[in-house]
């Protein structure tokens, strides 16, 4: 037990805030040991499970208490509970068995919650560029798959082909920048961190104002402005005072606002201007944070949830166009759904991430979130604009480098000169079928290693 506790301790290390990314292929190998010497098997998949969880995401206690983090950390502990069928199915069957497990969580129940993604912490691994190739999901499973060959090497068990698919490599990604745009993104911070941030009306969306007003004065030289979700913290068409001063700046806007629809609000990305601005409304909304599941038995948990309104769900893809800049805006939590970010990467050439980290304080859910947005910058092919409140705000390219990070909890701004890029990465080329394979390889690798089953 307390070698699969270590185990989901040291997976944690390979995300932010530490960052390792070697130390997720090295705790997935401690667990398949530890996991192959015990009885207790289902106890040992909870207690790694568990661990982990508990650690990567304690940022989701910053405002709400300890009782909704536990409750998550053992609601997804739950998940690996099936790893316990490698006592029949034999030890190699382990990467299989985790993949099919993680996919599940991405999107049961309530849409899914991957941020535990094991793609997510191997942003500096030197095989990143696979999920080019397959997507974050055959990320993942080479990571796994690295895993389990170090475990049956240690057993003078050679497996290369556990290794074979790192040959995806060679397969050519071609991508050419096909023009160029500027961005001014503005973070502009909030009065207060904390669930209350837009508590004060309009002290957000003046914060972003100001700052945007400020900065045009010095280098008006743009062709469009990007504001963070949240960051017009009242519902611009019904308040005159916050239209007109929206409608004072000349340069394409891009905010984050939300609206009202009679007695639930909508989460929404608009390109400001004219008498109906193209307006993107959140399709992912986050459960418990947008709206409440099971809300009489949520009450019972925690006092919090009776501040929360339903928000209502968006049911299309909406693109800005800027110039030659066809825009496809993301909003938060929406960078862990696949089907969101391939159909917004396949029809744009630039994504636009806008999110608000407030809520969760100086936590590592902002570092943990752009980890997020460089492996789908990489996955997609797409150079990525993103835009906080108060988190990190950053310009990221199609290969996952960061080119400029603003720092936290501060009002900062980025002039960004930024590539336009219309070819498809072969993962979207592929589509679906980049699972498919992943899984079809995989469930080989298990076929053929089942006699190991100790």
């Amino acid at each position: 037990m307390f070698f699969c506790a270590l185990a989901g301790a040291l997976l944690t290390l390979a995300f932010e805030p530490v960052a390792l990314w070697w130390c997720a292929p090295v705790a997935l190998l401690l667990h398949m040991y530890a996991l192959a010497r015990t009885n207790r098997k289902v106890l040992s998949s909870f207690i790694f499970a568990f661990v982990f969880n508990a650690i990567l995401l304690h940022w989701t206690s910053t405002f709400v208490g300890s009782l909704p983090w536990l409750i998550l950390s053992l609601g997804l502990s739950l998940f690996y509970l099936p790893l316990a069928l490698i006592s029949r199915i034999g030890i190699g069957a382990y990467p299989f068995l985790f993949i099919a497990l993680e996919e599940v969580r991405n999107r049961f129940p309530f849409g899914g919650f991957g941020w535990g993604r094991i793609a997510y912490s191997q942003t500096d691994s030197p095989y990143a560029h696979i999920a080019a190739r397959g997507g974050a999901i055959a990320l993942s499973a080479i990571t796994l798959s690295i895993a389990a060959f170090l475990y049956f090497a240690l057993q003078r068990r050679l497996k290369l082909l556990l290794i074979v698919p790192l040959l995806i490599l060679l397969i050519p990604n071609n991508i050419a920048v096909a023009g160029q745009t500027s961005a001014l993104m503005v973070q502009g911070n909030v009065p207060e961190l904390g669930l209350d941030f837009n508590s004060r009306a309009k002290a957000v969306f003046n914060n972003h104002f100001e700052s945007t007003k400020r900065e045009l004065a010095k280098n008006p030289k743009i062709d469009f402005i990007l504001w963070p979700e949240n960051s017009v913290d009242v519902d611009p068409f019904t308040n005159l005072d916050v239209k007109q001063s929206l409608d004072s700046i000349d340069k394409p806007l891009i905010i984050g606002a939300v609206l009202g629809k009679g007695n639930k609000f909508l989460n929404t990305s608009i390109l400001w201007g004219g008498e109906l601005p193209p307006t993107y409304i959140k399709q992912h909304l986050t459960p418990f944070g947008e709206y409440i599941p099971l809300r009489p038995l949520a009450s019972a948990i925690s006092p919090y949830t009776d501040r929360v309104t339903d928000f209502e769900p968006g049911q299309s893809q909406v693109l800005f166009k800027v110039k030659d800049a066809v825009i496809a805006p993301i909003i938060c939590f929406e960078l862990v759904d696949d089907r969101i970010l391939h159909e917004a990467a396949i029809s744009s050439n630039l994504l636009a991430v806008q999110t608000n980290s407030a809520t969760f304080g100086m936590s590592a859910e902002s570092a943990q979130q752009l980890s997020i947005t460089r492996i789908r910058a990489i996955e997609h092919s797409r150079n990525i604009l993103s835009v906080s409140t108060t988190g990190y705000s950053a310009v990221i390219d199609y290969k996952g480098k960061v080119e400029e990070k603003t720092a936290m909890a501060t009002a900062q701004n980025i002039y960004a000169n930024v590539g336009l890029i219309s070819d498809k990465s072969v993962r979207d080329k592929i589509g679906g079928w980049a699972g498919a394979l992943t899984f079809s390889w995989l469930m080989l690798v298990g076929w053929r290693l089942r006699r190991y089953s100790r």
